[in-house]
């Protein structure tokens, strides 16, 4: 008899981050509570991510509400409008929903000491920060950054997802973008950076010059009765981009690419609420369209998933995304009471 095995999704994997990190706030935290918390975060890689992204939302309350634990658990719940649930059992999941609902609010920051954020968007949201330098960042849906701007240097972090940086010229105070395993350095410039993996960060320059400093992990030599694992490489690669190139993180050269015209707007058309699609096949625009949407697409013939698309669509009217598909292509669109969304042949 087969096993069934059910795979967990993102959503259910920051639920339960949710949950640990409520839990773990607790000013006295059994210490079986403790161990099984690291358990779960060994378990797996995706576990410690989201527990850091969700650290960060809750820990933005303290900026948002200066009270009692349990009147900030109730401040925060009414800021992201979820209803407070008193039975108590059930207190401590009202409790993780608030704190991951967080994300939803969008665009949550936590100010300390004048010059430091955390900055957040919602699934489909996008928004302009501007910051004490007068750097703009422009986040892209389900992204986190955080800023540290000192006195000799300005610090990001994308933790995740994609943003651009218009970056205001200080050759004083060189300004780093952290992604992943990747650095990119600027004093005066414009580009994006998108994190897919911490081994995976695409950066894309439309003006000025940037360094992408990145480290890769490398195979071990296997030897005989041991485990092999990726060992990091302590040397670093260091590559120049000027406006109109790229680098992909996930090549094992890191090379240099051109990127036309045509391809740059398409690379940014986010920031105006657009995505631009020019022959990819449909299995990947999907994976796209997912990007700004809670709505799971699946499309049930293979042959289907083949096709080429064309197009610009809305990044907050998925509808329209639908039917264009169904005027142009021989397919059917088809929405479940489950929240899935198939794309299935037209006969």
């Amino acid at each position: 008899m087969s096993e069934i095995v059910k795979l967990r999704t993102r959503a259910d994997i920051d639920e339960e981050a949710a949950v640990w990190i409520w839990r773990m706030d607790s000013a006295a935290v059994a210490a079986a509570d403790r161990q099984a918390y690291e358990a779960w975060l060994r378990q797996d890689p995706r576990h410690r991510r989201a527990a850091a992204a969700l650290s960060t939302v809750w820990n933005a309350l303290d900026g948002l509400a200066e009270a009692k634990r349990d009147e900030k658990i109730a401040t925060f719940a009414q800021t992201a409008k979820l209803p407070l649930l008193h039975h108590p059992r059930r207190w401590w999941f009202a409790a993780a929903a608030a704190a991951f609902a967080a994300a939803a609010v969008g665009a949550i920051w936590l100010q300390q000491g004048g010059e430091l954020q955390t900055l957040a968007t919602a699934v489909g949201q996008q928004r302009n920060v501007t910051l004490a330098d007068g750097s703009i960042v422009t986040l892209n849906t389900n992204t986190i950054v955080e800023t540290d701007l000192r006195r000799h240097s300005r610090e990001i972090y994308l933790r995740k997802g994609e943003a651009h940086f218009q970056v205001a010229h200080d050759r004083s105070r060189p300004f780093l973008v952290h992604a992943g395993d990747a650095v990119v350095r600027a004093v005066g410039t414009a580009f994006e950076v998108r994190v897919l993996t911490d081994q995976h960060v695409d950066v894309v320059v439309d003006e000025g010059r940037v360094e992408v400093q990145a480290t890769a992990l490398q195979p071990p030599s296997p030897s005989p009765g041991t485990n092999v694992r990726a060992r990091r490489n302590d040397a670093t690669t260091v590559r120049a981009l000027n406006a109109g190139e790229r680098l992909s993180t996930a090549s094992r050269d890191y090379a240099v690419t051109l990127v036309t015209p045509q391809q740059m707007s398409s690379e940014l058309a986010w920031r105006e609420g657009a995505i631009i699609f020019d022959g990819e096949p449909l299995s990947e625009a999907i994976a796209e369209i997912e990007r700004y949407t809670d709505a799971r697409i699946v499309v049930s013939d293979p042959e289907i998933a083949r096709l080429r698309v064309g197009g610009r669509f809305r990044t907050g009217d998925m509808q329209e995304f639908f039917d264009a598909l169904q005027t142009a292509l021989p397919v059917s669109i088809r929405h479940t009471d489950a929240g899935l969304v198939f794309i299935d042949p037209r006969h």
